[in-house]
């Protein structure tokens, strides 16, 4: 009896197991625990009512192309079945805003469907809330991915940026990627090469996930003959070590063929105060 007047006393009061779960501590373990609640709402609920209780009021969800998850779920019909995942890479900028995790789906139940997926996160009111959400699928995976938890190396956050002060942090981005943009129309996918990390991350459908700068650098390079990149929008950090943007990329093979997809770039500050990609991830997009 006192243990059921306890968990009542803390539901009443806001604190039950979910809600504090999703509170936001600045470290990427709080966003872990998050999707863990976020995963095993799914699992009892159902991906419609986990997304709608889990998702920021402006979040976007591929689905195949980007559209607002509350709008999305709320005229969902029947639920996915078996739809499980677990992190395996996942990182939080230094100013505890937002955040992402990347690792493995399986959806279904007689036939399972296999895949990557790509969440980012962003706190609301002193918790996690899903900010974006995107996947890709491959065959039943043959490689194990080790896991990457990377805390924040320490806390900054500037006391008065000003709206002036966070569009020129965004503009950085937007740059860095323009650059980029054009550095692929130059010179073919090899241009990957100036503007990756040691250790990017790879998702495009039919593929597991490939991860390090040489095979990316490799496998952009041994199929894509040009891509253009159409920014939608890029997100910086208030930190300054990390930001995403999102877009449309169109990507002409070297088989002659050409693809639309939506992306989704991380990019990390770097010592020398340049942006490198530290994942990527391509979705394909309805045209």
């Amino acid at each position: 009896m006192i243990n059921k007047i306890l968990y009542m006393t803390l539901l009443a009061s806001g604190i039950a197991f979910g809600v504090q779960a999703q509170k936001s501590d600045g470290s990427t373990r709080s966003l872990l625990n998050a999707e863990k609640e976020f995963a095993d709402e799914v699992t009892k609920k159902g991906t419609k009512d986990a997304y709608l209780a889990f998702s920021a009021s402006d979040a976007l969800v591929f689905r195949p192309n980007p559209v607002n998850a509350k709008t999305f779920y709320h005229g969902a019909g029947d639920d996915s079945k078996g739809l499980t995942w677990a992190p395996a890479y996942a990182r939080v900028s230094r100013s505890g805003d937002w955040g992402f995790t990347t690792g493995a789906f399986t959806e279904g139940a007689d036939q399972l469907a296999y895949g990557q997926y790509l969440s980012i996160w962003k706190v609301v009111n002193g918790k996690w809330e899903l900010a974006l959400d995107l996947g890709v699928t491959h065959n039943k995976p043959l490689n194990k991915v080790e896991t990457k938890f990377v805390e924040p190396k320490d806390y900054y956050k500037p006391k008065f940026a000003t709206e002036k002060q966070m569009a020129a942090g965004t503009d950085i981005i937007l740059t860095t990627e323009k650059t980029l943009n054009t550095t692929l129309k130059s010179y073919g996918a090899v241009a990957f090469a100036g503007f990756v990390n040691p250790d990017v991350r790879v998702l495009f459908p039919g593929y597991e996930p490939i991860i390090g700068k040489d095979k990316a650098v490799a496998f952009f390079n041994g199929m894509v003959k040009n891509m253009n990149l159409k920014t939608t929008k890029a997100v910086k950090a208030l930190g300054g070590d990390l930001a995403y943007t999102y877009g449309v990329a169109t990507i002409d093979y070297k088989a002659e063929l050409r693809e639309s997809f939506n992306y989704v770039f991380i990019y990390e500050r770097q010592p020398d105060h340049n942006w490198n990609l530290i994942a990527q991830v391509f979705a394909p997009a309805e045209r």
